[in-house]
């Protein structure tokens, strides 16, 4: 099983497509298929079902997809460590994140980590906690930015807290005219919601809170992007329930931000698989992190 054909192979069961799969790994389309059918023959049973409406992966395929993944993640950590070895760092870093980290250190440390490792390649990839947590799990991503979810993380998981935030109600208030600052989670019941998909920490933390409080919510719209909930709300279509701190909320333009009571807080954690050495990429991105966090820390001591 080399290690060529696992590229060729976790290529097509990404892409969905032989064809985008060779344009992706600048090959022939026949050298895909001749590849991932020498495969199929190693494995001994088919890894894709073509279909009329395209490429998926069989039972067989799901099932080696995770195992190719993390090959091919273990070849390119391995280059990396020795570029490391020999004295100049190479390699990439595959970092997940969610949305509104515009304001937060994120930025600011991709770019430190360009300025002093300039070998390093950076990918980044925007989801929801939920994926994003899965994707580390499953070693796609090297570590991610996501919400602190309400249940205890994975043992494998390590995790380091970047910076707390609340959600808050943001709304036309001829629309939605909403008394009290706060505003109780219990008015927004029977009110027209916009607000994360179910896969995001941030919607869980807001049904929890709501359950707590015995309220029923009525999410109509979901988005995971602040601007777009902002914009709903400017239309009078419901009242987004976004977090306080996102840029979005700089310019409400006519709309009213609230918080909300109870107060419904969560975190944004840093997190990275734990239950093994980091590959020289994510040593290098958690090395500057740890270091930002020392001058914040000392910082605020002698404040």
């Amino acid at each position: 099983m080399d290690l060529r054909s696992l590229e060729y192979f976790v290529a097509v069961a990404e892409e969905l497509s032989f064809t985008r799969a060779a344009q992706r790994c600048q090959v022939s389309q026949p050298t895909i298929s001749g590849q991932v059918q020498a495969l199929e023959r190693e494995v001994g049973e088919a890894l894709f079902d073509r279909t009329p409406r395209g490429i998926v992966p069989t039972e067989g395929g799901r099932t080696l997809l995770p195992y190719a993944r993390r090959a091919l993640r273990a070849v390119e950590d391995a280059r990396a460590e020795f570029s490391a070895r020999a004295g100049l760092l190479r390699g990439a870093l595959h970092l997940g994140t969610g949305g509104g980290i515009e304001h937060t250190t994120v930025p600011t440390l991709l770019g430190r980590l360009r300025q002093r490792f300039p070998g390093i390649e950076v990918h980044v990839t925007e989801a929801t906690s939920g994926p994003l947590l899965e994707m580390v799990l499953q070693g796609r991503l090297n570590a991610a930015v996501i919400a602190r979810p309400a249940d205890p993380l994975p043992a494998a998981v390590s995790s380091s807290t970047m910076f707390a935030d609340r959600l808050v109600a943001v709304f036309d208030p001829a629309a939605f005219p909403l008394a009290g600052d706060p505003v109780p989670v219990g008015a927004l019941a029977g009110r027209p919601l916009i607000t994360y998909p179910r896969t995001s920490a941030l919607r869980a933390r807001l049904e929890e809170v709501a359950a707590r409080t015995g309220t029923d919510l009525a999410v109509n719209v979901v988005a995971n992007d602040a601007r777009l909930q902002l914009a709903f709300a400017r239309e009078g279509i419901g009242v987004a329930v976004s977090a306080g701190s996102d840029p979005a909320l700089a310019d409400l333009a006519g709309l009213v931000a609230r918080p909300l009571a109870p107060a419904v807080e969560f975190e944004k954690v840093l997190i990275w698989r734990g239950d093994g050495p980091p590959c020289a990429p994510l040593r290098a991105f958690l090395q500057l992190w740890f270091e930002h966090r020392t001058r914040d820390e000392a910082d605020a001591q002698t404040a």
